[in-house]
């Protein structure tokens, strides 16, 4: 693809202890691998701007402790607001409530902590994505789930549903804008709605915005905190990070604010972030710089989704997707065909008998359908996905796939999965 920066060569990561390549080797047993395409990061070099920041920083041979009210964390939250206010008009962040975090997570669980008593629930609209369980777990309280509608290829909110669950017992709402995994980019209607029952009920809204920068040509990614009623926004705590606009998962920088004081206090006061400087350094370098770079990685991954859809519905009879995703980088695969043909459900029955422990709870862990076809895919074509499991009610008969690589190794892991299905579906 013509442009500044390069998309298209493929960049090796493979030992480098990476979650995306290295373990799916491990964990599947796998004796090679086409394209790790699991967890939500990317397989480009980082944005210039971020690697020659870090290397100037790297010539100060010192890592000491670090002063929050200090010029360089202060310009971090400068540049989180001009960014912020300059690509998606929000206007509202008060810097005074503005919380620097290890992780969206952290923020997260920092509120939950202060807003949901052991036991109480959480509510969420499914598929969603997989971590939020973990943070449930975390907290002691309660997923409450609200199967979303899929209407045309296209997921939809099940409103008398969602309301239907909106018992004295849920605290807190997770609302995943844009959605992963399904990827919806939700309008600005149907965030108003998502937010008049949530405040019509108590409930407190968590936006999980991290897949924010990443909407598909034609759509548009609404921020909740520039929704027109303010008492809704002010029901309301935002998470961002760029972790993965610029693939920094691994530096351990997050941000979260509110309208709301009381409740920005309450979540700082829970907040305890172990934070470090090249993760700070890093996403003030991404915001300052690299606007340019992720312009044209947006558009390229733009470009993934479309060869992906193409390419699935003219070679690749046995899958199913819908509609274009509006936002992320990831595709929503259904698999039901293949769970079928290879008897995953009899394969799921049969490993149930003694069950792997789960590495996150140390307990036996249930296997389904969707996590032997992701297994078959991971043996038979070497390229390694995510069971649809994972996302809560609705995910059983789906895998997601992370387009945010590059073309050549989008296309050797779609061709490998087409040649491993042709050998069965005769």
């Amino acid at each position: 693809m013509a442009g500044k920066f390069d998309f298209d060569t493929p960049y090796n990561r493979i030992g480098t202890d990476s979650v995306k390549w290295d373990m799916p080797v491990r964990v599947n047993h796998m004796s090679r691998i086409i394209a790790g395409m699991t967890t939500a990061d990317m397989d480009f070099k980082c944005a210039p701007s971020i690697t020659a920041a870090l290397k100037k920083r790297m010539e100060h041979e010192n890592w000491g402790y670090v002063d929050m009210a200090s010029p360089g964390p202060t310009a971090f939250k400068k540049g989180i607001i001009a960014w912020n206010e300059k690509r998606y008009g929000i206007k509202n962040i008060n810097p005074e409530q503005l919380g620097v975090t290890t992780g969206v997570h952290a923020g997260i669980i920092a509120s939950m902590r202060a807003l949901c008593p052991p036991g109480s629930k959480v509510l969420m609209a499914t598929p969603i994505y997989s971590g939020f369980y973990g943070d449930v777990r975390f907290t002691n309280t309660v997923a409450e789930e609200s199967l979303m509608k899929y209407v045309n290829g296209r997921y939809e909110m099940d409103w008398d549903d969602f309301e239907r669950r909106m018992t004295p017992d849920v605290k807190v709402s997770i609302l995943c804008n844009p959605q992963n995994p399904v990827g919806r980019a939700w309008t600005k209607e149907e965030l108003t709605r998502y937010g008049e029952l949530c405040l019509k009920h108590n409930i407190v809204v968590l936006s999980d915005e991290i897949h924010c920068d990443f909407v598909s040509k034609g759509q548009k990614y609404v921020p909740f905190a520039t929704l027109d009623d303010k008492k809704v926004v002010d029901n309301s705590i935002t998470y961002k990070s760029g972790s993965k606009s610029f693939s920094l998962p691994g530096m351990k920088c997050a941000w979260f604010f509110s309208t709301n004081q009381d409740l920005y206090r309450k979540t700082q006061a829970n907040n305890h972030a172990d934070l470090s400087t090249m993760g700070m350094l890093a996403e003030q370098a991404a915001y300052s710089g690299g606007s340019e770079w992720l312009d044209q990685c947006v558009a390229y991954i733009d470009g993934n989704h479309d060869f992906t859809n193409k390419y699935i519905k003219a070679n690749i009879p046995m899958l199913k997707v819908g509609q274009k995703p509006e936002s992320t980088y990831l595709a929503w695969i259904d698999v039901s065909a293949v769970a079928n043909k290879i008897n995953a459900q009899k394969m799921a029955d049969d490993m149930n008998k003694s069950p792997p422990v789960n590495p996150a709870t140390g307990m036996p862990k249930k296997v389904t359908s969707a996590d032997m076809v992701n297994l078959w895919f991971a043996q038979n074509a070497a390229v390694a996905m995510n069971s649809g499991t994972n996302y809560g009610k609705g995910g059983e008969n789906f895998i997601r796939m992370n387009l945010a690589t590059s073309r050549t190794t989008l296309k050797a892991a779609l061709d490998s999965m087409a040649g491993a299905l042709k050998k069965i579906s005769a």
